[in-house]
């Protein structure tokens, strides 16, 4: 007997063949896949080190997803996302982000979750393929929710949950404003188009000395931001517990034409434009305005 780490262990009834206990592996002893497992009965929650006897068999995830329409498991459809095109592997890599997004450490995370560490690198680095009770426990421990995990919000904009029962909202100082920019992220330049009307538009940002600095193309439309005064927002919101904060910077922009200066950016740079192509034209905005807002519940 074989298995890896997500494999269903289930013990028949020897005289009808009928599953009397089933349980998710979630830990190995042996590097070759041989018992004894950690196993965490789905009737009790309870992990205990098991030996599996003659009634018992190893049930394959990939094996579940063969099976025809309304035999499968739970298990056969959690990594489904939005028209169902989500892998296994989508699952793993929004787990991790997640989790390093609430600054929450692996061990952390498995103990909130109730699971094996090993079990959940497991998801996160081998295209693990998690049991709809796994992905319950895992957007417990991260506050939020099994469709998030799975990637059913991807294409829906943040903040449609319920608002706060007593919501307060409060500005921010300069400090507090200058803290949230960061040093780099996803911001929006707000400009005006070729036919001058407004367009914003979101771009890969960094701070550096107090001035915000993003790359473009000399033909795109944010390059007209160059010699004008703009404005430039950055945001976060948190769907889980109906909270946010936005930060709004103000000032002129300019061309950075030092080749000095632009191969220090280049070099201090934390990704490159998400929008892939040559944008080799850096842009400086320097703030004279900043202001910025949180809503918070009124008894923080």
């Amino acid at each position: 007997m074989r298995a890896h780490l997500g494999d269903q262990l289930v013990i028949e009834n020897a005289a009808t063949g009928a599953a009397r206990r089933d349980g998710e592996i979630i830990g190995l002893h042996h590097d070759d896949g041989t018992p004894p497992y950690d196993v965490r009965w789905s009737d009790t929650g309870e992990v205990t080190l098991m030996f599996p006897g003659p009634d018992a068999h190893i049930r394959h995830p990939e094996h579940e997803r063969q099976e025809p329409a309304g035999e499968a498991e739970p298990a056969a459809t959690a990594s489904a996302g939005p028209g169902g095109a989500a892998g296994p592997g989508d699952i793993g890599r929004r787990i991790a982000a997640e989790r390093r997004r609430r600054g929450i450490s692996r061990v952390e995370t498995a103990r909130r979750a109730r699971m094996s560490p090993d079990y959940l690198a497991y998801l996160e680095e081998r295209s693990g393929d998690p049991t709809l009770a796994t992905l319950i426990r895992l957007a417990d421990a991260f506050g939020t929710t099994v469709a998030a995990l799975r990637g059913g919000d991807m294409e829906l904009p943040p903040g449609q949950g319920q608002a706060l029962l007593h919501p307060e909202l409060r500005d921010l100082g300069q400090e507090e404003c200058r803290a949230l920019l960061s040093t780099h992220g996803v911001g929006r330049v707000a400009v005006s188009g070729p036919d001058g009307r407004p367009v914003v538009v979101p771009v890969n940002y960094g701070v550096v000395e107090d001035a915000i600095v993003f790359r473009t193309a000399p033909a795109s439309v944010v390059a007209r931001a160059a010699e004008t005064e703009v404005a430039f927002e950055v945001d976060h919101v948190d769907e889980a517990l109906s909270q946010g904060w936005s930060v709004l910077a103000v000032g002129p922009a300019s061309v950075v034409t030092d080749p000095e200066v632009i191969r220090e950016l280049g070099l201090r740079a934390h990704t490159t434009p998400w929008a892939g192509g040559r944008r080799d034209m850096w842009v400086s905005v320097r703030p004279t305005r900043l202001t910025g807002r949180r809503i918070t519940p009124a008894d923080e």
